[in-house]
């Protein structure tokens, strides 16, 4: 398209609220793999009693939905990559080079990490730590992030990452529709969504793709209403309330909470949204620095936490020791303190790496022609 894109990016630069949700999001998913450390070694999924973690009281909700939070990740990442790329003229010459250079090196890295450590616990305990699919299949299909496209067993290696997995996926869809989403952002993105989430409400094969893409979708959706004006502080209040108390009862009234977790999503997105949308003078600046750690935080927390377990083991102490509120406190705090060094001192690095080593293939590819004398 030759014409000015001006139209299809929202004058908001950064949306600093929805940044430090990413973080908070992240620190959800702590809560809901703390569990992992009471399994005992044994080669099968072990349902354990929460109330038994620290803080249960107070705490259970998140130790109980924390997972949820990987939804709100793909909701808001399609809202996000709308605001980035749906204006730019250029963004077939960027688009993978710049999620290869933000995805691959830490996942490249937790994942042999994860092999690692999963090979020592294997030799200790006799089995794996609860994701138990680590074969070579997987691991091949795990490099290019495909682990989770429909051809596995289940979950393996670093098994937060099947997330990432699916998402790849929706980021080849976005990529493809962008011609199409630039022409009418909201008529497309919102059927396209709905449509997807039905078929995992429905139990569709393949339901978590579905709702991975869904969800993404109509975090598009959700940025062609608010370019269209529709989403306003004054709408989006009362809808996001409206939607959280929806939220409550589809969870009381149905048993997968399927339902329950897509009104509360987007529950949760607009209501931060208008925060953003409310913060003309950018205090929530310092949310931008703070959200860049999430990534960090989702992939190194179940290396972190093996790590725990294999001290634990190889010490003799029984893992009981995790229903101490400080134990808790530390693996939080470890995890966090991982998400942000590993963005400042590798992540940031690795970017910066990955393109200049593409700059350098396309000069060697494309040399400059000397004019001739």
């Amino acid at each position: 398209m030759s014409h000015n894109l001006s139209h299809l990016r929202l004058p908001k630069r950064h949306f600093h609220a929805l940044d430090l949700s990413r973080l908070l999001a992240a620190i959800m998913v702590l809560f809901w793999h703390y569990q992992h450390v009471f399994v005992p070694p044994v080669p099968y999924h072990v349902h354990v009693n929460r109330a038994i973690q620290p803080w249960y009281e107070t705490l259970s909700w998140l130790y109980n939905h924390g997972h949820t939070a990987v939804q709100y990740f793909w909701a808001v990442s399609g809202f996000v990559f709308a605001h980035v790329y749906l204006a730019d003229a250029n963004y077939r010459a960027r688009f993978w080079l710049a999620r290869i250079a933000r995805l691959w090196p830490l996942h490249l890295l937790t994942l042999g990490l994860m092999a690692i450590l999963q090979g020592i616990y294997v030799a200790r305990a006799g089995t794996e730590f609860i994701y138990h699919t680590n074969d070579l299949k997987h691991f091949l299909l795990s490099i290019p992030l495909m682990q989770y496209w429909g051809w596995q067993d289940n979950q393996s290696f670093n098994g937060p990452s099947w997330s990432l997995s699916t998402e790849i996926l929706a980021y080849l869809v976005f990529f493809l529709a962008i011609p199409a989403l630039r022409r009418a952002p909201l008529a497309l993105a919102l059927p396209l969504g709905a449509l997807l989430l039905y078929g995992m409400l429905k139990g569709l094969p393949n339901k978590d793709v579905l709702s991975c893409v869904g969800y993404f979708m109509l975090g598009c959706a959700a940025y062609g209403a608010t370019l269209k004006g529709w989403l306003r502080p004054a709408t989006l209040l009362p809808l996001g309330l409206a939607l959280l108390a929806s939220a409550f009862l589809l969870k009381a009234n149905y048993r997968s909470g399927d339902a329950a977790t897509i009104a509360g999503t987007f529950a949760v997105l607009f209501l931060t949204l208008a925060i953003d949308l409310n913060d003309e003078k950018g205090r929530l600046q310092f949310g931008q620095k703070l959200g860049d750690a999430s990534y960090g935080i989702y992939l190194w927390h179940i290396p972190i936490q093996l790590t725990l377990v294999l001290i634990i083991d190889a010490t003799g102490l029984s893992r009981d020791i995790a229903r101490q509120p400080w134990f808790l406190i530390l693996f939080v705090t470890l995890a966090i303190a991982a998400g942000f060094i590993s963005h400042a001192k590798f992540e940031r690095p690795a970017q910066r790496a990955v393109f200049a080593l593409w700059a350098r293939w396309k000069a060697r590819r494309n040399p400059v022609e000397k004019e001739a004398p």
